[in-house]
C-alpha cells in the first residue's frame, strides 16, 4: 500500500477543521470557507459548497450556527466524509429557476481528494496540498514491511521493534543479546558489528536517537554526528577530517563525549579540524590557529598559530583574552520578575518524550529552556509552544504537539519563531530585500539627475524586473552550465561580470558607485557610505 515509506499522504481532519469552536456559518470547514481552487464565494450563501451544507444540516435537522465540536459524532463524521449511500435533497439555480434533485453527499475530505487526483491546475493542487499531512500506512502502521517479514522475530522482537528504539535502548538490547554456539557461529560477527557501530554512535551523544528516525528529520549537528560516527567505523588512516562547528546544540555532558571520540580518530592517525568557538574544544586542541583580529575587512589574518599557552599570552588574540578570563560575559546580579506576575503555562505536555509536564513561562523575562541532548527541548518549546500558539493567533495549519490545554495566552498577542531557515522566498534573496533596505536605496538611485533624465524609475533599479537587468543571466548574476552526468556548474555571467544589471543602468552612479558596487559593500562599509543622507 505505502510502497515501504511507511506512511501515506491523505487530507487531515484536524486541518480542514482546525477550530471546533467555530460553526458551520463562522466558516469552521476552512477549505470550503475559503473556495479552495475556486473563486472565494464559496463561502457566501450564494455558494455552491454553504448551500450543499445548508441542505446536509437541514436533512439531519442539526444548525449552521452550531459550533463544529458540539454536533453529533454522526453530523460530525458526514460533513468531513459524506453520507454513504443515502441521499439527500439538494436545490439548485439554473437560468433564473430553482429546482430540487435528490443525491448522495460526497463530504469535505473525499470532495478534497478526488479535486486533488483529478485536477490538472497546480494551483488546485497546491491549495489542497495545505490539509494533506502525512499519516502512518492503515496496511503496516508504519512499519514499512509486509506482515510475513515482521513475523521474523529475534528475542520476540521484530525488526520494526527494534529500530523503534532508541541507540542507547539498542545497544544495551545486543550487548544483552545471549546465543548458543550454533547461533554464535551464524551471527556473531554480524552481532560485532552492529555493537561497534551502536557504540560509535553512542561515543558522538546520539544515544537518544531511534534507529528509524528519518534524516530529513535531524538537526544539522545531528547529521555531521552520523557521518561522525561512520568515519570512526570505517578505521581509515592518514585522513583529515574538517568539522563546521560540530558542539553546535550539544549539552556539555555530550559535548565531552564528542571531544573524546575526535581525539580517538585523532590516536588513529588522523587530522582533526574543527572550525569551533566552543571553550572546552579550544582547550582540547593539540594546535589553534586564531584568526581575526576583527571581523570582515578588520579580519583575515593569522593572530595567533600554536598551543593554547600561546594563545593566553597573545595580547592581540580577543579569544586569548576570553580564555584567561580578562574579558567575559558578565553574570547578572539582578534578575528581572515576571511582568506583573503574568505567567504562559502549558499544561499535560506529553509529546515524544514529554512525561505529561507542566511549565510555566514568565512574561516579561529572558528565558532560557536547557538540558542534555534529546531531553524534549525542541519538542516543548517549537513543536508544541509555537504551534499551538501559532494556531491560537494566525489559524496555522501545523499541528501542535499534545497538550491538555494552556492558561494565560490572553496574557500576549502574537508569537514569532526565529530560526536558521533560509531568509527570503526566492534565491534572489539578499539582505537588503529581506530587511527592506533595498527600496530606499533603489528611491535614492532613481532621484539621480541622470536617471531621471533618462526617465529611469524605481523598478529599473531592480534585478527582478526586465528594464534594468542583464538580459544573458536575467538579473541572476550566474549561468548555469549543465554537466549531464555531473553536478551542474555555476558560472560569472559574461556579459554583466555577475553584477546583475544591464550596461545602462550601471552607469548611474551616487558617488562614484553603481547599484552593483552598493550592494557588494558590507553593512559597516554601507553605513558610513549613506551617513550624510
Amino acid at each position: 500500500v505505502c510502497n515501504g515509506l511507511g506512511t501515506q499522504q491523505s487530507i487531515d481532519p484536524d486541518l480542514v477543521v482546525p477550530d471546533r469552536a467555530r460553526s458551520l456559518n463562522e466558516g469552521a470547514v476552512v477549505p470550503w470557507n475559503v473556495g479552495v481552487g475556486f473563486h472565494r464565494w464559496a463561502r457566501t450563501a450564494a455558494g455552491y459548497y454553504f448551500r450543499r451544507l445548508a441542505s446536509v444540516a437541514e436533512h439531519y435537522d442539526f444548525s449552521l450556527d452550531e459550533p463544529f465540536e458540539s454536533l453529533s459524532e454522526k453530523a460530525q463524521r458526514i460533513i468531513l466524509y459524506g453520507s454513504d449511500s443515502e441521499k439527500i435533497k439538494f436545490t439548485e439555480q439554473r437560468g433564473g429557476e430553482f429546482y430540487d434533485y435528490w443525491t448522495t453527499f460526497e463530504g469535505v475530505i473525499p470532495n478534497l481528494e478526488r479535486r486533488y487526483k483529478d485536477s490538472g491546475s497546480n494551483y488546485v493542487q497546491e491549495e489542497i496540498s495545505k490539509y494533506i499531512r502525512e499519516t502512518p500506512c492503515p496496511e503496516c502502521g508504519g512499519a514499512r514491511l509486509r506482515k510475513e517479514s515482521l513475523a521474523v522475530t529475534l528475542k520476540g522482537m521484530s525488526i520494526y521493534e527494534i529500530v523503534k528504539l532508541s541507540i542507547k535502548e539498542n545497544n544495551t538490547f545486543f550487548s544483552n543479546l545471549k546465543l548458543s554456539s550454533r547461533q554464535q557461529l551464524i551471527a556473531g560477527e554480524i552481532l560485532k558489528e552492529i555493537k561497534k557501530r551502536l557504540d560509535f554512535m553512542v561515543s558522538v551523544g546520539l544515544d537518544y536517537l531511534t534507529l528509524d528516525r528519518r534524516v530529513g528529520t535531524l538537526s544539522g549537528g545531528e547529521a555531521e554526528r552520523i557521518r561522525l560516527a561512520t568515519q570512526i567505523g570505517s578505521g581509515l588512516v592518514g585522513v583529515i577530517y574538517i568539522l563546521d562547528e560540530p558542539t553546535i546544540g550539544l549539552h556539555q555532558r555530550d559535548n565531552k563525549r564528542l571531544l573524546d571520540t575526535l581525539k580517538g580518530l585523532r590516536d588513529m592517525g588522523n587530522t582533526i579540524i574543527v572550525v569551533e568557538h566552543d571553550r572546552s574544544t579550544i582547550e582540547a586542541a593539540d594546535h589553534i590557529i586564531d584568526l581575526g583580529p576583527g571581523a570582515g575587512e578588520h579580519g583575515g589574518e593569522v593572530v595567533v598559530s600554536g598551543s593554547l599557552q600561546d594563545v593566553i599570552d597573545c595580547e592581540a588574540s580577543l579569544t586569548g583574552k576570553y580564555l584567561k578570563n580578562e574579558l567575559k560575559i558578565s553574570i547578572p546580579t539582578i534578575r528581572r520578575q515576571p511582568r506583573d506576575n503574568q505567567y504562559l503555562e502549558i499544561i499535560g505536555a506529553e509529546e515524544h518524550n514529554l512525561k505529561k509536564i507542566n511549565v510555566k513561562f514568565p512574561l516579561g523575562t529572558f528565558i532560557c529552556i536547557t538540558g542534555v541532548s534529546g531531553s524534549g527541548k525542541s519538542t516543548l518549546v517549537e513543536e508544541t509552544l509555537y504551534r499551538a500558539l501559532a494556531r491560537h493567533f494566525y489559524k496555522s495549519r501545523m499541528k501542535p504537539g499534545k497538550y491538555e490545554r494552556m492558561e494565560g495566552i490572553h496574557f500576549i498577542d502574537k508569537v514569532i519563531v526565529i530560526d536558521q531557515s533560509p531568509i527570503g522566498r526566492t534565491p534572489r534573496s539578499n539582505p537588503a530585500t529581506y530587511t527592506g533596505l533595498f527600496t530606499p536605496i533603489r528611491q535614492l538611485f532613481s532621484q539621480i539627475e541622470e536617471a531621471r533624465m533618462r526617465g529611469y524609475q524605481l523598478g529599473r533599479f531592480s534585478f527582478n524586473v526586465r528594464r534594468g537587468r542583464c538580459q544573458r543571466c536575467k538579473g541572476e548574476g550566474m549561468i548555469k552550465i549543465e554537466m549531464q552526468f555531473l553536478p551542474d556548474v555555476y558560472v560569472p555571467c559574461d556579459v554583466c561580470k555577475g553584477k546583475r544589471y544591464s550596461k545602462e543602468t550601471l552607469q548611474i552612479k551616487y558617488k562614484g558607485k553603481n547599484i552593483a558596487d552598493v550592494l557588494d559593500l558590507t553593512v559597516e562599509e554601507a553605513l558610513k557610505f549613506f551617513r550624510n543622507i
